[in-house]
This record gives structure tokens, C-alpha cells and sequence, in this order.
């Protein structure tokens, strides 16, 4: 697999059920804020695009999705900064590719 399950092992003292609760809520509550910044993006809604966003980030690091902690990071960036629609597009569209990669990799780690 390649995303890193360190820091949530740091966390948990490696405690399997631990971890199988956090990946099992990640899977389950992310679609809905993916969902929700999709809606908040396509609405220019700057304050919830950087709310989704800053959601989204601590649960890529602690599952070691580096590329979404990073895309989350420039969207909130934008969103505070200099309100670049089309950067948080494309940003939002390579993170949304890299989470169902996520999703389907923890899936298969649960089995």
C-alpha cells in the first residue's frame, strides 16, 4: 500500500481496532466533506471551501495521504488568500483522484 500508516500507529501504540475505527470513519464521513467541498468550489463559497478543506487535511496526514494533506494545505491557501477558483479546481480534482485511490486501498486493508 502505498500510504503510511506511521503516524496513526504513533497514535494508537499500534492498536489494530483503534486504527480499523479511524480508517472505517475516514471512509465513511470524507465522501460527504468531498461532496461538500465539490458544492462549496462550484459555488465560490470561499469560507466553506477552506472549512471542507481544513477538515479533510488531519485525517490525510494521520492516514499518510501526503498529496491530499498537500492539496488540501494550497486549496485553504487560496481560499484565505487569493481566492484562485481555478487553482482550487484543479487542486480539488487531483485530491478527489488520490482519496478513492485511498479509499479503495483502506478498503482493502479492512478486509
Amino acid at each position: 500500500m502505498k500510504y503510511s500508516l506511521n503516524k496513526l500507529n504513533e497514535l494508537s501504540g499500534g492498536d489494530k481496532e483503534f486504527n480499523t475505527s479511524v480508517i472505517q470513519t475516514f471512509i465513511s464521513e470524507t465522501p460527504d466533506d468531498i461532496e461538500n467541498l465539490k458544492k462549496a468550489i462550484a459555488n465560490k463559497e470561499f469560507d466553506h471551501i477552506y472549512q471542507f478543506a481544513h477538515k479533510i487535511k488531519p485525517n490525510a496526514d494521520l492516514l499518510g495521504i501526503d498529496q491530499v494533506r498537500e492539496n488540501m494545505l494550497a486549496i485553504e491557501g487560496h481560499a484565505r488568500g487569493d481566492k484562485n477558483i481555478d487553482a482550487i479546481e484543479k487542486t480539488y480534482l487531483e485530491a478527489e483522484t488520490e482519496l478513492q485511490a485511498a479509499f479503495d486501498a483502506y478498503r482493502n486493508y479492512l478486509k
